[in-house]
């Protein structure tokens, strides 16, 4: 289609492994897809926070599956995710306001880092290496991205993928959702 690139915003947050396979996936399909890729740093705690939403592992059911299903979606697209038990009660107990803020910043001001510096952020993060930069507390406005999510109406959780196509938005949630988002834009 000579009608130009579909942009496809990726609203993210370096706490949510899921978000991290989603991620690489559209990493590597910006390369095959007529898509132009923007990554939107966002912090999941605020917009889970304003929908009245939990996360999955404090479900203990949905924290089991969690597990199987990062671990298999972690070897299938081999992205190196490495998650416990242990992880997600690390996980629930830690915030990452602070590195949120600090990729926000890099994205304002050195944008070609992003991908590189949120990549870091995640294998940090989930090798179990204490998570850099998580008491800076940098005054980089997150309001624009929260907001964008709750306007959509949608928006509960990240991954969240946002594909501008025919004039329209179309949101999908979720890393399993991209073969969806390949079939809405032609690809």
């Amino acid at each position: 289609a000579g009608m130009g690139r579909t942009v496809v915003e990726l609203f993210y947050d370096v706490v949510s492994p899921y978000s991290w396979l989603g991620f690489e996936v559209l990493c590597r399909y910006q390369h095959i897809w007529n898509i132009d890729l923007r990554f939107r740093p966002a912090f999941l705690g605020g917009i889970m926070q304003a929908t009245g939403n939990k996360p999955p592992a404090m479900l203990l059911k949905r924290a089991e599956y969690m597990l199987k299903d990062i671990k298999r979606m972690a070897k299938y697209y081999q992205v190196p995710v490495k998650i416990s038990e242990d992880d997600f009660q690390r996980v629930l107990g830690k915030s990452s306001l602070g590195a949120m803020r600090f990729i926000t910043a890099i994205d304002m001001t050195q944008p070609q880092y992003l991908e590189p510096l949120s990549r870091e952020f995640w294998i940090r993060f989930w090798s179990q290496v204490s998570m850099l930069c998580l008491s800076l507390t940098l005054p980089v406005p997150f309001n624009s991205n929260v907001e964008f999510e709750q306007e959509k109406g949608n928006a509960f959780g990240m991954p969240a993928v946002v594909a501008h196509f025919n004039g329209e938005p179309h949101l999908f949630f979720g890393s399993d959702r991209l073969e969806l988002l390949g079939s809405v834009i032609g690809e």
